[in-house]
């Protein structure tokens, strides 16, 4: 043997791995598909003995609550499960996402089948997840109507006009044969029977709500008068056209007050008139388009109110919500919509972080060849390469009519090597603004695979960064460990004014980037027209009321939490730093502290009980208290720590500055880089503490050290601190 050789070996043992493979090497992320008892990360404590232990889950205050107590409960949540999960694979799986801390799944998909006739078995599998998920303490939310689901063909005598190709969108809300037809699905999913207890979801607590429509509106651009069959049309036209009889006295003098604009649809000898492009309604604003959206909007309230009508009376005594979707104009059309929603339970939305993801079907799948770029949230990165900050994401969620909300489809989206960020932000973040319910998507999959279906998507939960840092971000958020903030911002909305088109000041998922910063009011004072800062939603809360009365706009000073030349938010409880110039989010609570995003930048950072010191540019170290008491006192901590994740063998080439191509989507298992770093406990007591590594399912694996100060090791993303 080579002297050389001996040399290496010998140094081999003295060195530590992490040296020897690199700061940039990765490890095997592979736990056991089944949770143990034994595990110090388990979350199933969070839950009820069983789902609708105390009662169904009603709307109060703005929260939701157990009808029986009244205690308020929020909603870490997952859509899911994954559709091929059954029997005993089922009652695991609701053992695993029970473990992780989520409390509710929303089933999304439909009960019908390619005719519009209600399946049986997708009656049966609904059936079969409440009860697996209730043993568990997990409640289920039903979302059973997507267009997007149904083509129907030129059979169907309630749904004249389609070819077989097309997708019903808008229609469910003016047909009224569709809508027979649609309250037949939800009346066979909440009253037939068991086959095997005789029970039906109408009187099982364990059922969190319905939702009555996904994504669809008139007031997105699925709304186009060029995509829905004449047949359709015509009812709408119709029915547009006596409401405007009703409203002007004919048809005539209807014209006449629109001086006369016309579009190539009016046939007003039929008693039909036409619709205007969504863009023209929102933009140029005449005497039609207002009078449009005011058809509109009471037309789809309508739809909401009387299917809730007809659900109550039903007997069903869970939650109902309308819709969650984004609109074609989100400051003029935005609250119109949000506007119709009140006529449910809650407000819903929808919104993911995305990465510029393109190529063949990139909209639901990751192939090779595709392109994307890596995206951070903490940063305010644009959505596009080469574009300013912008100041937008899911997270923001303001409050409407003084009800609860709930974001049920959220993620960020792969690849993109800042997907880490997701679950501390919006811990974090939702916690700050009394989010009441975040439900992540998508659980596709339970037994940790990089593929877990027939094609690789873009949403898989079942990840080292986003289910693996489920249980202190469910922690933080659940047990409010970062504190809700105060009301920064109060929203009184005219409804007059809403349908003339006058928007709002704060609307939701508009896009506002850097340069438009300096635009927004810098007082207390908003005149017509000007948007609010959206880096509020990072200091505090927002709300908003529609109301009869005259619209106004109450803005506490936010110059003592936003500070735009530094790039820093601070909430105003104090727990809470962001520091977008940088990309670092700084949580700083009696029971939760830790640091996310660019930890290179940061230095070392000294917390209220800690001091972190990490020389990554993408990390995550955050310690939670597991016993309900301040850091500085607790005897079971949990250290939380995330850096990024990859599947083995994933490789991609540049293609510019800022956009990668991918070379191979990569396969089982997953991989996150390797951890570096120290933390620091400044108690008295921290030399008297015990660190001991956890492996990726949370049990036992080693002591590291003592509290006052440990290293990290590469390869644990969970460390448990007690006496």
């Amino acid at each position: 043997m080579r002297i050389g050789t001996c040399v290496w070996l010998f140094l081999a043992l003295l060195l530590p791995t992490e040296n020897l493979l690199g700061a940039d090497g990765w490890f095997d992320f592979t736990p056991a598909a089944e949770v143990s008892k034994d595990s110090t990360i388990g979350l199933r404590r969070l839950n009820e003995a069983f789902a609708g232990e105390h009662g169904f889950i009603s709307a109060k205050d703005g929260q939701f609550v157990h009808s029986q107590t009244g205690n308020p409960v929020r909603f870490w949540a997952v859509n899911g499960p994954p559709e091929s999960v059954k029997g005993d694979d089922l009652k695991r799986c609701a053992r695993l996402l029970a473990h992780y801390g989520v409390n509710l799944v929303r089933v999304h998909g439909p009960l019908f089948d390619k005719q519009g006739e209600v399946d049986p078995a997708k009656i049966r599998r609904a059936q079969e997840i409440v009860a697996a998920m209730k043993a568990e303490g997990i409640y289920t939310h039903f979302s059973i109507y997507f267009p997007l689901w149904f083509t129907p063909d030129a059979k169907l005598p309630w749904l004249k006009g389609y070819d077989g190709k097309q997708h019903p969108f808008a229609a469910l809300q003016f047909n009224p044969e569709f809508q027979e037809k649609h309250r037949g699905w939800l009346k066979a999913l909440l009253t037939t029977k068991n086959e095997q207890t005789g029970a039906t979801l109408l009187d099982d607590p364990a059922v969190f709500g319905v939702e009555l429509q996904n994504e669809d509106s008139f007031f997105f651009w699925t709304f186009n008068p060029q995509a829905i069959p004449d047949p359709q049309l015509q009812i709408l036209e119709t029915r547009f056209g006596a409401w405007l009889t009703k409203k002007h006295g004919s048809l005539g003098k209807a014209v006449a007050k629109w001086k006369g604009l016309v579009t190539p649809r009016d046939v007003p000898a039929e008693g039909r008139l036409g619709f205007r492009p969504l863009w023209n309604i929102a933009h140029e604003k005449t005497p039609r388009d207002q009078d449009t959206a005011q058809f509109l909007l009471e037309v789809q309230t309508e739809f909401y109110r009387s299917n809730y009508d007809f659900l109550r009376k039903l007997g069903f005594r869970g939650l109902i919500h309308d819709s969650n979707w984004a609109t074609a104009d989100p400051e003029t059309l935005g609250p119109l919509e949000k506007l119709s929603y009140t006529a449910g339970d809650f407000m819903d939305r929808h919104g993911y972080f995305e990465c510029h993801h393109e190529g063949d079907n990139a909209a639901w799948s990751i192939r090779n060849g595709h392109t994307y770029m890596d995206r951070s949230a903490l940063r305010f990165e644009a959505s596009e390469p080469g574009k300013p900050r912008q100041f937008v994401h899911p997270v923001m969620d303001p409050h409407y009519d003084g009800k609860p909300s709930m974001i049920s489809e959220t993620t960020f989206t792969r690849p993109n090597r800042y997907r880490s960020e997701a679950p501390l932000y919006f811990a974090a973040y939702g916690a700050l603004q009394d989010s009441n319910c975040i439900v992540h998507f998508a659980f596709d999959g339970a037994k940790w695979e990089v593929k877990p279906g027939y094609f690789m998507q873009q949403w898989t939960l079942a990840t080292p960064a986003m289910l693996g840092q489920f249980p202190a971000a469910a922690l933080i958020y659940r047990e409010g460990l970062v504190s809700m903030g105060s009301v920064l911002v109060s929203v009184r909305l005219n409804k007059k004014d809403l349908q003339q088109l006058k928007g709002t000041p704060l609307p939701q998922d508009a896009a506002f980037d850097e340069l438009r910063l300096k635009d927004v009011p810098q007082g207390q004072q908003v005149k017509p027209g000007q948007r609010l800062d959206p880096l509020l939603h990072y200091a505090g809360r927002s709300q908003v009321q529609f109301s009869d009365e005259p619209g106004r706009v109450s803005v506490k000073d936010l110059k003592p939490f936003v500070n735009h030349q530094a790039q820093t938010v601070t909430s105003t409880t104090g727990e809470l730093k962001l520091d977008y110039g940088k990309g670092l989010l700084i949580i700083n609570a009696d029971k939760a502290q830790g640091i996310s995003g660019n930890l290179k930048a940061a230095g070392t950072t000294k917390l209220k009980a800690l001091t972190i010191t990490c020389e990554m540019d993408l990390a995550h170290i955050v310690a939670v208290a597991l016993d309900d008491r301040p850091l500085n006192s607790s005897q079971k901590i949990l250290v939380q720590v995330m850096s990024e994740e990859q599947g083995t063998d994933f490789a991609t080439e540049p293609v510019d500055a800022t956009t990668r191509r991918i070379t191979n989507i990569g396969h089982d298992p997953w991989q996150v880089k390797r951890l570096r770093g120290s933390v620091a406990f400044q108690r008295p007591d921290a030399g008297q503490l015990k660190v001991t590594a956890l492996d990726a399912g949370g049990e036992r694996k080693s002591v590291v050290g003592t509290a006052n100060r440990f290293e990290l090791l590469p390869d644990a993303l969970y460390y448990l601190i007690e006496p």
